[in-house]
């Protein structure tokens, strides 16, 4: 079981994911995973740093934590060429230590480029000429590639890690955990469904599963279901309208009558750790082994010594259940 922190990077600016990064390697977090965004969700959150800038940082100041983006849309506002250099980059400075976690995007970042937004069936067709096209750089030598939608033209990424960083594929249904499972090395996933880890098993997917797990710490529970609420609530739209919407004008809109409620039936809250730890267990019970902890509370600080104090050992104690 390994346990990670999300650097949630809409919600703060570059410098504060870096020492965020920094103290949750103190903390004994196995790694940290960060959002890879042009906008944020809200405008409340106010941030969107460039993640390869803050990947760059981050390696520089810590020695062992593992670094994953969660996850990188490589196929319209970023070519892969280009994130297949950024990620190889990354590798490098971190000493081996990068997982890349790609995905198939969201409009709210991809459609500042002006290439549309395809639906999601030619997203899924995409991503996977995107992967073909980040291995076969990560290969060494020059390379052309002429997809259906990508192309890659006498390229080489010179600059190589002697082993390539492993691919962490995102997924929300069977369709991209089978894509998972073909061309990724792990699953990206975001709710504790047992099916999604299952159908990427059953399907041939060894490598690990990534799981998003919402936390939100506070001293009482209306602190933090309050900051849940005015952080995370989002979330709670589903993956169809994640996707879909444009602007954060638009979740602004969506997300205007979710209550704190609401929150409190989805995220561990409040100073209670067993209330915490009844939400990992969930994620535990549908398979996942790398379990990403989100703080959607008002105070990262607070939470890092709760996760020290009262949530490392129990998560570490708790015993993967067998899928099936």
């Amino acid at each position: 079981m390994k346990v990670g922190y999300k650097l949630f990077a809409e919600g703060f600016g570059p410098r504060e994911i870096v020492e965020q990064a920094v103290r949750a390697e103190r903390a004994g977090f196995d790694f940290v995973e960060i959002s890879d965004h042009f906008h944020p969700w809200l405008f409340g959150h106010g941030h969107s740093g460039f993640v390869w800038s803050m990947l760059a940082a981050i390696a520089e100041r810590t020695e062992n934590i593992g670094l994953a983006t969660g996850v990188t849309c490589p196929i319209l506002r970023v070519h892969p060429a280009i994130v297949a250099q950024a990620a190889a980059t990354t590798a490098l400075l971190s000493e081996g230590r990068f997982t890349l976690g790609v995905g198939s995007g969201e409009r709210l970042n991809e459609h500042v480029v002006g290439r549309g937004w395809p639906s999601a069936t030619i997203r899924h067709e995409m991503l996977r000429e995107a992967v073909t096209i980040i291995r076969m750089l990560w290969s060494g030598g020059y390379h052309s590639y002429r997809g259906e939608h990508l192309v890659l033209e006498d390229a080489r990424v010179f600059d190589l890690p002697e082993e390539p960083p492993p691919i962490a594929v995102a997924a929300g249904g069977r369709r991209a955990a089978e894509l998972a499972a073909e061309l990724g090395d792990g699953l990206f996933g975001t709710e504790p469904d047992r099916t999604l880890v299952t159908d990427y098993r059953e399907m041939g997917g060894t490598g690990p599963a990534y799981g998003e797990v919402p936390l939100a710490w506070a001293a009482d529970d209306g602190s933090a279901l309050e900051s849940a609420r005015e952080i995370f609530r989002f979330g709670l739209t589903g993956w169809k309208v994640q996707s879909e919407l444009p602007n954060p004008v638009n979740f602004e809109a969506a997300t205007s009558l979710i209550s704190r409620d609401a929150m409190g039936d989805v995220f561990g809250y409040g100073p209670d750790p067993e209330r915490h730890l009844t939400v990992v267990r969930e994620f535990v019970k549908a398979g996942y082994d790398h379990l990403v902890l989100i703080n959607a509370g008002p105070d990262p600080e607070g939470f890092f010594t709760f996760f020290e104090e009262e949530l490392s050992g129990p998560i570490r104690d708790m015993v993967q259940m067998p899928l099936g």
